[in-house]
């Protein structure tokens, strides 16, 4: 009788063994829920070269591209959004407490929850949100330049070895305005400085003189009763 018993106990013991070495194993085979994000498009946009339709999904390492006329944007869940404008191209990667864009061309706005690690970065710079806070932020991308403007928390524009903070309501440029062969910035207040010198200031301040002179010439005229204009020169013999 001892010995069916010890059998049994054997045996259960056994089994629940190989139940727990097997579903440890499945366990381990299924990969870890990637983070994914969801695409809301307006116009023609790609994700990876391909067509995207709205309410599909964006993978971590996607480059997305807008055109001319469209916009899109990224909903990453609790850890914020990314918007695009007509005419941008920029890659993500992503994970459940950080976000990393590289921004080739054109618009992109930023929108963080407070913890995640996000930076986006340009030919020309690198922005670093505050990840003790929410923040929203905007890039845009120019032949020459970036130009930043935070509308919500504070970020941080490293442009080579300098840093720059960039509070909520502020501006921010990094690159060279005047680069040769770029379009000028239409943006407000961002043309490049009028360098003084050259030419075309020398005739300006040659016409300056002479309207001057001619003021003054008109100050010394005096007509008399007869009709007759005297003028009188400022030069006396």
């Amino acid at each position: 009788m001892l010995g069916k018993n010890n059998f049994r106990k054997l045996v259960t013991l056994t089994t629940a063994f190989t139940v727990w070495t097997v579903y440890s194993m499945v366990a381990l085979a299924v990969p870890p829920r990637a983070l994914v994000g969801e695409i809301t498009v307006t116009g023609q946009v790609t994700v990876n070269g391909q067509p995207a339709i709205s309410s599909s999904t964006v993978l971590s390492g996607s480059t997305i591209v807008t055109s001319a006329d469209s916009s899109a944007v990224i909903n990453l869940g609790k850890a914020g959004r990314v918007e695009l404008g007509s005419d941008s191209s920029v890659t993500l990667k992503f994970t459940d407490d950080s976000i990393v864009g590289m921004v080739s061309q054109g618009k992109v706005r930023v929108s963080t929850a407070a913890g995640i690690a996000t930076t986006f970065t340009s030919k020309d710079a690198t922005v670093i949100a505050d990840a003790s806070q929410a923040d929203s932020f905007g890039m845009e991308v120019e032949c020459s330049h970036t130009h930043i403007d935070t509308t919500a928390g504070v970020v941080t524009m490293r442009e080579g070895s300098n840093d720059k903070q960039v509070v909520a309501g502020t501006t921010a440029v990094a690159g060279n305005l005047s680069q040769t062969g770029c379009k000028p910035c239409l943006r407000p207040n961002s043309a490049p400085p009028i360098p003084i010198g050259g030419p075309w200031w020398l005739l300006l301040a040659a016409a300056g003189v002479a309207g001057f002179a001619i003021l003054i010439g008109e100050h010394h005229e005096d007509t008399n009763p007869g009709g007759n204009v005297i003028v009188v020169s400022p030069v006396r013999g």
